[in-house]
């Protein structure tokens, strides 16, 4: 199942200029409004409802005080990271390739800072690269200064292996060593897969732009039986979103 919003020629992210507003706030409303419709028809959300005002609070905060030196997550992306976590609300979420944090943040600024909705157990994000690791920790540390929220430097395969507990939202974003880039989700999800909870939601970035490269994990998820996914098509790299059924 796909939801395609049908403006990709004219919805374009500038990755240098995070904050750049590309629409009436309207239209971003509504394309998300749509895209979590069909989440629902899925059944892969209960419903479609969260606080606007909590998530402009979010944003505010993360334009004015994270370090970006580019994104390739758009305003309707991070509205609808932002959504589903606030709909779905993981007490425990791991997210695998997360760069300097905003990845990161759009989905567990449900869970904490000025966004919060609800109360958050473990929200942990992984990054490889050491230097981004640290820069997307002391990002997440002037929103959050809890604890409940961390970014890590690892391997998401080792830290999805050694998990205790379970995984009640997965986030994938990495990028495999060696040139095995989009590919590296499906070893992810393997190694997470122990771990999952019932009925856990996973997100799958860059769907659409790397389809070919994640098509081991795609294949899974749509095609196993094992869960329920819709790719959402709203801007060029898209959002697998998936749950166990």
């Amino acid at each position: 199942m796909e939801y395609h919003s049908g403006d990709l020629d004219s919805y374009r992210m500038r990755y240098g200029d995070p904050h750049r507003q590309l629409e009436t706030p309207e239209r971003e409303i509504a394309v998300v409004d749509e895209a979590l419709a069909a989440l629902v028809s899925a059944e892969i959300l209960p419903h479609g409802r969260y606080d606007q005002e909590r998530f402009l609070a979010h944003r505010r905060a993360v334009a004015e005080r994270f370090d970006i030196p580019w994104t390739a997550i758009t305003p309707r992306m991070q509205r609808l990271l932002y959504a589903v976590n606030a709909i779905v609300q993981p007490a425990n979420l791991l997210a695998a390739g997360v760069f300097c944090g905003n990845t990161f943040i759009s989905n567990a600024g449900a869970g904490v800072g000025p966004g919060s909705c609800y109360q958050a157990e473990r929200l942990i994000g992984v990054e490889i690269v050491a230097e981004e690791a640290e820069r997307a920790e002391r990002n997440v540390r002037l929103i959050d200064p809890s604890g409940v929220a961390r970014v890590v430097a690892a391997d998401a395969i080792e830290v999805a292996q050694a998990w205790q507990g379970q995984i009640d939202l997965l986030y994938l974003d990495a990028d495999g060593v060696g040139g095995q880039g989009k590919d590296v989700y499906k070893d992810i999800l393997d190694a997470a897969m122990p771990h999952l909870a019932p009925h856990a939601v996973l997100l799958a970035h860059n769907s659409h732009n790397c389809a070919g490269r994640m098509a081991r994990y795609l294949d899974f998820v749509r095609d196993r039986g094992a869960f329920s996914s819709v790719n959402v098509v709203f801007d060029v790299e898209g959002l697998e979103v998936s749950r166990r059924t």
